[in-house]
């Protein structure tokens, strides 16, 4: 099914545009053209996830998360695009390197910019292209049981993407400036942690997982950077919650809490005059989805992050 055939649901005709719902809205273009505009970006990839050995299937995650976002209510003033896929390669280096060429371009022409994964390996991704839209000091938050700081073995995956970075960021004499909020002691090795100290990354545990903690966290990042990019792994939430992921957590972190960060991070944005345009989701499967949990939650956060960036 075409992803544009995923933009349906119900219609309240008689409260006018007071009753608006994100598919009534949608429009469809590959290049945004409106400095007010919403742009949506699909990954259907996950190429890094099976080369990191995970469950594979996170290539339908755009799909699904288009159509729980479709009936959601329509609150903001701004246009929404949905500008499709990223074309998709038999190497990961090739599909990313596309991503990052039409997130840049909607960077240009929009207001704000949500990518929809695939793999986390779309965090490289996006990276690349925040980091081609702009020359100023990047920082990255990642909701997330792990740090996926890898070391490639000998190729790329979804769970090398902020590693890569980091060594971006030391061949191009630039501070990392990552902060990795919902990390399980359980889900990464110790060699991860060690890699983590190197690169000074910040990080909160998923035991210590609440509003007053990430802002201890992620207050200090802020003073350091002029851009913010935000990427949310849905194998961060409980099983319970989100079944249909790559490594599902036993623990999880808090969805509430989550959308309470979130929701504060839009004002400490404006408060520490840092620009958020730039966003995504990763990690959702479909095809271990049940009951479409996941892709609900995801929607969920979809339209959290859009409705924080457009702030």
């Amino acid at each position: 099914m075409s992803y544009k055939n995923l933009w349906q649901g119900r219609v309240d005709a008689e409260d006018g545009e007071a009753g608006l719902r994100w598919h009534q809205v949608v429009k469809f273009t590959q290049l945004p053209n409106s400095s007010d505009s919403i742009t949506l970006v699909g990954y259907p990839n996950d190429l890094g996830v099976a080369a990191n050995k995970g469950r594979v299937g996170a290539s339908g995650g755009p799909n699904a998360i288009r159509q729980f976002l479709a009936s959601l209510p329509w609150h903001l003033r701004s246009g929404l695009i949905d500008a499709g896929d990223s074309q998709i390669f038999d190497e990961l280096p090739r599909t990313q390197a596309a991503f990052a060429s039409k997130v840049n371009k909607a960077l240009e022409n929009s207001k704000v910019v949500l990518g929809l994964g695939g793999g986390h390996d779309i965090a490289w991704a996006s990276y690349m292209g925040l980091a081609q839209y702009s020359q100023k000091r990047i920082g990255i938050i990642n909701f997330d049981a792990h740090l996926d700081l890898r070391k490639p073995s000998p190729d790329t995956s979804s769970g090398t993407p902020f590693r890569q970075i980091a060594e971006h960021c030391e061949n191009n004499e630039l501070r990392f400036n990552y902060a990795c909020l919902g990390v399980s002691k359980a889900a990464n090795t110790q060699a991860l942690f060690n890699y983590a100290a190197k690169t000074r990354t910040r990080m909160l545990s998923d035991v210590d997982f609440n509003l007053v903690n990430a802002q201890k966290v992620i207050t200090p990042l802020l003073k350091e950077i002029d851009e913010l990019y935000v990427t949310v792994c849905m194998d961060a939430f409980p099983i319970s919650l989100c079944p249909g992921v790559s490594a599902p957590s036993a623990l999880g972190i808090d969805p509430a809490e989550t959308i309470n960060i979130i929701q504060w991070l839009s004002k400490a944005c404006i408060e520490q005059n840092v620009t958020w345009k730039l966003s995504d989701i990763a990690e959702l499967n479909p095809s271990l989805d049940t009951d479409n949990k996941t892709a609900r939650f995801a929607a969920r956060i979809a339209f959290e992050l859009v409705s924080a960036m457009n702030n």
